[in-house]
């Protein structure tokens, strides 16, 4: 049930409109209009198969730009790939084999010195350049996302850089990068973002009215402009105040859906979510990472403060990222359940 009264009528009438946020009466958690029968597993299906068939380049996240530095070395793999990335000299991003040639040590424990790395084992030096039995893989950084190619694991024909979906001016926008691991596949964590269906009843606590306006048709092949779903919703920023906007989602490539803010509010940002493999637990299950990157912008006068107290916002805007990805990992990782057990 609603519980608006006259007095929340009156605040809402007197509220001005220059106001971002915006007196919020949601209808209560089970009055909510179920949206089942909308979200049809067929449609996101076919969505999902639409992102996948989109070419990569064999490029893959490897993690925000910057966790990789040039005081030590970063460690990850990318499916059964280990790997090692690190900053030379001149802050160019440095990725490669995480295993030692000579004789297997593992790289991401080594000491970066002036741009070269050293293994820890023998001693033996590494730079962007290569070193004996060591070649760097391609590699690229957007400014927010560090990425590698891998065109063993890609299968594709590779591309020259990612493809990377258009992003707000960095000089008037807020970064900032989450990044979880589930039990699950790429495609699972793509699914999952292509069903805005259940935002509002998986994440009340976040997403309030939220309505689907429009959905890309069950096709296997469609046109970009037509293969984005576009949804209204009011972000919550408290129990009675939310932000209402209009979003679109669509995905550049197959490991990335991004949500971009195409009214109200924030009009600009997007949220990418990128979905990169990493390797088998020792259950022998697929792990994947979610690395989200929340880049916000506005036109209001006021964004510029925001702006100079960044390092402060970032801490913020992960822990609301990660919030809402625990939900969704629990989403992700019950559709491979379910399909890895039949």
């Amino acid at each position: 049930m609603s519980r608006r009264t006259p007095m929340f009528d009156r605040l809402r009438e007197r509220w001005p409109d220059e106001v971002p946020v915006r007196p919020l009466d949601p209808p209560s958690w089970p009055a909510q209009e179920p949206t089942f029968a909308a979200a049809r597993p067929a449609l996101i299906d076919a969505a999902a198969k639409r992102a996948a068939a989109r070419p990569s380049g064999n490029w893959f996240v490897l993690a925000a730009s910057r966790e990789i530095r040039g005081d030590r070395p970063f460690g990850t793999s990318v499916g059964p790939k280990e790997l090692v990335a690190w900053r030379d000299a001149e802050g160019a991003l440095v990725a490669g084999s995480g295993v030692c040639p000579h004789l297997g040590a593992p790289l991401a424990l080594g000491r970066v010195d002036c741009g070269t790395l050293r293994c820890r084992w023998h001693g033996l030096a590494l730079t962007g350049d290569g070193g004996p039995g060591w070649r760097p893989l391609p590699s690229h950084d957007d400014g927010v996302l560090s990425w590698v190619r891998l065109d063993d694991l890609g299968g594709e024909p590779p591309l020259a850089a990612p493809v990377l979906a258009a992003r707000p001016d960095p000089a008037s926008s807020v970064e900032a990068v989450a990044t979880l691991t589930g039990v699950c596949e790429p495609d699972d964590v793509v699914a999952n973002r292509l069903d805005p269906w259940h935002g509002a009843w998986f994440h009340p606590y976040s997403f309030a009215r939220l309505t689907v306006v429009s959905a890309p048709a069950e096709a296997t092949d469609l046109p970009d402009e037509d293969d984005r779903f576009v949804v209204d919703v009011t972000f919550r920023v408290g129990p009675r105040l939310g932000v209402p906007v209009r979003a679109e989602f669509s995905c550049p490539e197959p490991r990335t859906v991004v949500m971009r803010v195409t009214g109200g509010e924030g009009r600009g940002s997007v949220v990418e979510t990128h979905a990169t493999p990493r390797a088998s637990g020792r259950d022998g299950r697929p792990r994947t990472a979610v690395v989200e990157a929340t880049i916000a912008t506005s036109d209001r006068p006021g964004f510029a403060t925001a702006q100079r107290v960044a390092p402060l916002l970032r801490p913020l805007m992960r822990r609301a990222a990660a919030r809402l990805w625990r939900d969704d990992l629990a989403y992700a990782e019950r559709r491979y359940a379910l399909r890895s057990s039949t």
